[in-house]
């Protein structure tokens, strides 16, 4: 009978990866903005010990021109782990690179050389549209039942609402989106969970119409960012609570939850308060069973 091992770059807390191996390579994206080149990975060398120490020593370059790679992370984690979807067959070997303004996901195996990672699959921005309904990827994460992926915009050329879809962990197949009830969320941006609470927390930021040809001044001038943060049950799929910063607080971002995994607590950025052009960083917490948010 075959033996399932978690991989063993998974780590029950925050804490016990900080005291782990370090890594030996650093994935990292670079970006051509209407030059008609396509965007970069590029991978740095991070070993000390190494002759190529600091240095670039492998670009893969993406097969289009206009991708916006953003923020990627990896198929599996220590997420995976979470006791009520256990997956301990999954290994930390593939980078899922979501494009902000192309919509199109990358994924780019890492294992046979880690230097010299491959493009294995491409996810075309229709089959996110079709399955999914949504567009311009931002962030993804490695959850406990699926790769999650935000998504800042819907098919509704610009407009929210925002939300979040699973991409399978093995097939990277599109599984559709993640809110069953989502109330009355429209914007979307960052998200993050407290895995042992069953708590998904999600950020705000615009839609792309409100971005993608540069920031209007008359829309942060009438508030028109985010400026909320929701809590949600993750198991569920519904959200839960709303906490309002206050409409001063334009463009509430990323978010950072404690190094504690059984705590429920973590920090989010907010980059201005049209009162007096001043950036805040908050902490949500509970306070007797409820969602709130202090300015720290």
């Amino acid at each position: 009978m075959a033996l399932f091992r978690p991989d063993p770059s998974f780590y029950p807390s925050p804490r016990l990866a900080m005291q782990a191996p370090p890594e030996r390579w650093a994935y990292v994206a670079g970006l051509h903005v209407g030059d008609g080149r396509p965007d970069v990975l590029s991978v740095v060398d991070v070993d000390p010990r190494s002759p190529t120490y600091s240095r670039i020593v492998h670009r893969l370059e993406l097969p289009y021109v206009g991708d916006e790679l953003h923020h990627f992370g990896w198929n599996a984690c220590s997420s995976a782990l979470c006791p009520n979807a256990p997956h301990p067959h999954l290994e930390r070997r593939y980078l899922v690179v979501p494009g902000l303004r192309s919509s199109r996901i990358y994924v780019v195996d890492t294992k046979p050389d880690p230097a010299r990672p491959e493009i294995v699959k491409v996810i075309e921005p229709q089959e996110v549209a079709q399955r999914a309904g949504y567009t311009r990827l931002h962030t993804v994460h490695c959850g406990p039942d699926a790769i999650y992926v935000s998504a800042l915009g819907s098919t509704r050329d610009g407009e929210g609402p925002g939300g979040i879809f699973l991409l399978d962990h093995l097939t990277f197949e599109v599984l559709g989106p993640w809110e069953l009830d989502r109330g009355d969320q429209v914007l979307a941006y960052d998200f993050w969970w407290h895995i042992a609470h069953d708590v998904m927390v999600t950020s705000e930021w615009a839609t792309p119409r409100m971005y993608e040809n540069g920031l209007n001044l008359d829309d942060v001038v009438n508030k028109r960012f985010g400026h909320r943060l929701h809590f949600w049950d993750l198991r569920r799929r519904r959200k839960l609570e709303t906490v309002d910063l206050g409409a001063e607080y334009q463009m509430v971002l990323e978010l950072r939850p404690a190094h504690d995994p059984a705590k429920t607590y973590g920090f989010v950025g907010v980059v201005v308060n049209v009162n007096d052009l001043s950036s805040s960083i908050w902490v949500w917490h509970r306070d007797g069973g409820r969602w709130q948010a202090t300015k720290v």
